[in-house]
């Protein structure tokens, strides 16, 4: 069974920086692309920023280009999000998302709480 385990949230200042991390288990997570999405109550889920397995390329929604990083570490089974530049509307669950495509399954993590203060 696949699991998803983020960390690194926390309680930061407006223009400070964090990196969560995602580590993977359970499944073969170098064939899977890899996204994280943020959660705050009473909105929609966000995606966030994604990168693929194939080639590792990556996007971004257009409220953390330039600010957020993803990176991923195969060996590892682990996927990171520099965030810099931190805002008090990034205020928000941060999960982990690992899509499998058509044929394998999809896995969510529980999420990481990341506050920043004005």
């Amino acid at each position: 069974q696949g699991q998803l385990v983020e960390t690194g949230g926390g309680l930061v200042e407006s223009g400070g920086s964090l990196r969560l991390s995602c580590v993977a288990s359970g499944f073969s997570f170098s064939i899977y692309s890899m996204s994280w999405y943020r959660q705050v109550p009473g909105k929609t889920r966000e995606a966030v920023a994604s990168i693929s397995a194939i080639d590792e390329s990556t996007t971004y929604s257009g409220s953390v280009k330039g600010r957020f990083t993803i990176s991923r570490d195969n060996a590892k089974n682990t996927v990171y999000l520099q965030m810099n530049s931190l805002k008090p509307e990034d205020t928000a669950v941060y999960l982990c998302y690992a899509g499998g495509g058509s044929y394998l399954p999809a896995y969510w993590g529980k999420g990481t709480l990341v506050t920043v203060s004005s």
